[in-house]
């Protein structure tokens, strides 16, 4: 019998250039790897139209549709992307001076539920007592004047105060000109360059970071790896294949970014790097499987529900087809 054909959507990030090349292969499976570059690109086609039989896909997309009881996907804990957000929290500092001032101003954020959204609003509210009830989110490109993306969004479960930027103008002129206080989301705004009173909020976000993992093991992920639910059931051997292609594609990007005889980034600090990952991580700074990523996802779950995402929080152990 043949091998099943199966098309996979994703970036070409460096623990899925293997499976592009070839280098790994699933087990019993046939895999058209379909490179697209823009993760919303990707998942509103997923969404949207089913283009794809697997993709990278956005986790709280797939929490929420689960939470209201859409099942057209299944899910297995490879994580394509994540991202520590504090160092992406930029503010206009004669309006925000601490995360406590972000209480009723006007903040902008690319797309109100985006995961990394919810995460930097989860934190802030978590972390830091932010009380977000009176925060107008004002959506809109950071440093484009369209919207971000075409997206497929589950209703909130109570209304938030959300609007859409004016047209013409961007989030990053928005901030400098302090019609906007704050801007939350997956990049800085160009004015960052050119007006000085735009900054981050967390200047030392990096050891923020690193002590959010010590402490409460969370190291936000932004995407899973989602599968269509009747190209599942036809062949569900096609999830545990794929995942440990995933698991093996990843360590041979791992062992690749260690030798440093040669470096394979434009990163000339990669060995002290290395040695930092090998000191907060021990090593593996990406695990895949459910437990390693249970607190990060218990955050999530609950950020979802926090923020009227959800009208409670999900089962984790029914979140996934398999483990790891």
């Amino acid at each position: 019998m043949a091998n099943p054909k199966v098309t996979f959507a994703s970036g070409l990030y460096d623990r899925m250039l293997p499976l592009y090349t070839g280098d790994v292969k699933p087990e019993g499976v046939d895999l058209e790897f379909i490179r697209i570059e823009s993760p919303r690109e990707i998942f509103d086609r997923m969404a949207g139209k089913l283009e794809f039989d697997v993709a990278e896909f956005s986790c709280s997309e797939f929490i929420s549709r689960m939470a209201a009881g859409d099942r057209t996907f299944v899910a297995i804990p490879v994580f394509a992307s994540r991202v520590f957000r504090h160092g992406m929290i930029t503010v206009n500092r004669k309006l925000i001076a601490k995360p406590k001032d972000f209480e009723g101003k006007r903040i902008g954020v690319p797309l109100y539920t985006m995961t990394a959204a919810i995460f930097i609003k989860g934190h802030l509210q978590h972390d830091y007592g932010v009380d977000l009830s009176d925060v107008t989110w004002v959506q809109g490109a950071i440093n484009g004047e369209s919207t971000h993306g075409n997206p497929t969004i589950m209703p909130l479960v109570k209304p938030v105060k959300i609007e859409k930027k004016p047209e013409g103008r961007t989030l990053s002129d928005m901030i400098s000109d302090g019609e906007i206080a704050g801007i939350i989301g997956t990049t800085l705004p160009l004015s960052m360059k050119t007006n000085p009173d735009v900054v981050r909020l967390f200047p030392n976000y990096r050891e923020i970071e690193k002590e959010l993992w010590r402490t409460k093991r969370i190291f936000p992920i932004m995407h899973l790896i989602a599968i269509k639910r009747d190209v599942y059931e036809k062949n569900p051997f096609i999830a545990q294949s794929l995942y440990d292609a995933f698991a093996k594609a990843k360590k041979q990007a791992l062992d690749k970014m260690y030798y440093i005889g040669a470096l394979r980034y434009m990163l000339p600090w990669l060995p002290a790097d290395l040695d930092e990952i090998d000191e907060v991580f021990g090593g593996d700074p990406w695990p895949y499987g459910l437990e390693p990523n249970r607190p990060t996802l218990e955050a999530l779950n609950q950020f979802l529900e926090d923020q009227y995402l959800i009208p409670k929080k999900i089962d984790l152990d029914d979140m996934f087809v398999l483990k790891g």
